[in-house]
């Protein structure tokens, strides 16, 4: 997971222009190290953060690997997070003299706000989904011969302004701006946009022990439970985790950074107690425990948050390094009501980036047989889909048209109308069966009477 991970990446990270870089705003170094840590420098540029783990199940959002994070511990940040996107455009030569043109803002336009005089968006404006960051226009002729300084003035020009394409009702900043010009000589604009981001319903979280589980609700801090000695945790985790998965590093690591907490040492979590030294043994760690007033198990007393009255049970807690992993729901976020259709098929688009549908397939078209939930599938497969209204001759079989001018539906083969019905079908069948006969094979449908 270390890899998906959030954290520092270099220290000139807020330098850099990278077409998309993660950053979190709170990065520290892990409590429980190991010699390998310590020998690649992972200490020195961490990625993660120590988060107070409470190991119960709570509220029933924490059910199959979900984590119930407290709502205080993310306004004083932990798990936030800023995400730096890099948006390039050139103003563009052409071979007949004509270029690109940016032109200054009109006045009371509402997606042009963010313009600066000089038509470019300006460093520190909020900026939404669908506003104007550059006010570019290009010309209409870019071929043919060069042209002479009075012909260029002349030249017409279309408006082709960038238009930002965020997450609907989220702002971001725009970071900075940065001139400069590509292999060709042209003018190259870079931009440079800032997001902040703090925990919610859906991020995806980890230990370093592969443990990954996302967020399942967020808690107000009085609902929370917390310890005799008043500490609240920063997340609870699900106890059901640890008996197949057999991740006793996790629960190692618990000890070991509570004990160093109490008594002010990096203990090393490595599994194997070398002889060197470079490992702590668990019952040093419950000594260490056991000397600052702590159960030698690392489980408190702890009181229910909603009830006030003591639990049942004592609960293992302790500090653990948890990383914030670089899927968000934000990003993945998407459904469609209605929207674009590709031209060919007239079918709905695919993918989240062309806002398309999410496909109905063979299995899932199974489950609704099995279901026996037959106008479901209708509406899934024709009606939301490529529903079409064809006219089929019903003595040759084949499809007919529908004549504007007679108000009447005619069959090209029998070169009449008097046997035509009309019935709906997908497009896509109608375009196969037009395909097959481009190849000679002739499908010929037979209606019976509805």
């Amino acid at each position: 997971m270390g890899k998906q991970a959030m954290g520092n990446i270099a220290y000139n990270q807020l330098g850099r222009m990278d077409s998309l870089l993660y950053l979190l705003v709170y990065p520290q170094r892990p409590l429980l190290t190991t010699r390998t840590i310590e020998l690649v420098g992972y200490d020195k540029l961490g990625a993660g953060q120590n988060a107070t783990v409470a190991v119960m199940s709570y509220s029933g959002y924490d059910i199959e690997d979900a984590i119930v994070m407290n709502k205080a511990s993310l306004d004083r940040g932990f798990g936030r997070c800023i995400v730096l996107k890099k948006y390039t455009c050139t103003n563009q030569k052409y071979e007949n003299g004509a270029s690109d043109r940016i032109l200054r803002p009109r006045k009371n336009e509402e997606r042009e706000r963010v313009l600066d005089d000089d038509g470019l968006a300006a460093p520190g404006e909020i900026i939404r989904h669908g506003d104007i960051y550059i006010n570019k226009e290009s010309p209409i002729e870019t071929r043919g011969p060069l042209k002479s300084a009075a012909a260029l003035a002349d030249v017409k020009y279309r408006p082709c302004a960038q238009i930002f394409k965020g997450t609907e009702g989220e702002s971001c900043v725009v970071d900075r701006v940065a001139l400069c010009s590509d292999k060709n000589n042209n003018l190259c604009i870079k931009y440079k946009i800032r997001h902040t981001r703090r925990p919610e319903v859906g991020d995806k979280f980890s230990s370093r022990h592969g443990q990954k589980g996302v967020c399942g609700t967020i808690i107000q801090q009085e609902d929370f439970p917390f310890s005799e000695r008043g500490i609240c945790p920063d997340l609870i985790m699900n106890p059901h985790g640890f008996p197949s998965r057999m991740t006793v590093g996790k629960m190692i690591e618990l000890l070991g950074g509570k004990a160093g907490v109490s008594c002010g040492r990096f203990h090393y979590g490595s599994a194997f107690g070398e002889p060197s030294g470079h490992a702590d043994r668990v019952e040093a760690i419950s000594e260490t425990l056991v000397k600052h007033g702590f159960s030698y198990n690392g489980k408190d007393f702890i009181y229910s948050g909603i009830t006030g009255c003591p639990l049942q049970a004592y609960i293992f807690m302790g500090p653990i390094y948890y990383q914030k992993l670089k899927h968000m729901v934000l990003d993945k976020m998407h459904a469609r009501g209605s929207g674009p259709r590709v031209m060919l098929t007239r079918q709905p688009t695919d993918g989240r980036a062309r806002n398309g549908g999410l496909r109905v397939g063979e299995m899932e078209k199974d489950c609704l047989v099995a279901y026996g939930t037959s106008m479901l599938l209708y509406e899934r497969l024709m009606v939301s889909s490529d529903q079409f209204e064809a006219q089929v001759c019903r003595a040759c079989g084949l499809l007919g048209y529908y004549n504007q001018k007679l108000k009447a539906a005619m069959c090209t083969t029998c070169k009449n109308g008097d046997k035509v019905s009309t019935m709906k079908l997908p497009y896509a069948c109608k375009l196969l069966i037009q395909e097959l006969q481009s190849m000679n094979i002739v499908p010929r449908l037979k209606l019976a009477e509805a």
